[in-house]
């Protein structure tokens, strides 16, 4: 898929989301990339990944620099065989990284 199609498919799921959970995605930057940094690799594949500190442990007491929300593009077309998958597994796996963003830990994702 090209970059330019992927980053809409992003951009749709982000507007896709609740008012409620979107007016608090503040501070925060969603990328796409086409792999992981190769030391982030060692743990398998990885599709997605928050950078920053979750609003639940932020201070308005210090600042910080923007949060950031990665997609692999790469990475998310290679365990998915047709345009429908991906577009599936973008939105799964923004929302598991939002799902970072507010707070929730690894086991709290799993199931969502």
């Amino acid at each position: 898929m090209e970059r330019s199609k992927f980053e809409a498919l992003v951009a749709q799921v982000l507007n896709g989301l609740p008012r409620t959970f979107r007016d608090k995605l503040t501070n925060v930057a969603v990328i796409v990339d086409d792999v992981p940094p190769q030391e982030l690799e060692s743990e398998g594949l990885l599709l997605g990944l928050f950078h920053g500190i979750p609003r639940t442990e932020k201070s308005v007491f210090l600042s910080s620099p923007p949060d950031r929300i990665v997609l692999y593009q790469h990475n998310i077309e290679a365990i998915c065989s047709s345009e429908a998958e991906v577009r599936r597994q973008v939105r799964a796996t923004l929302l598991h990284e939002v799902g970072h963003y507010f707070g929730l830990r690894e086991d709290e994702l799993c199931g969502l």
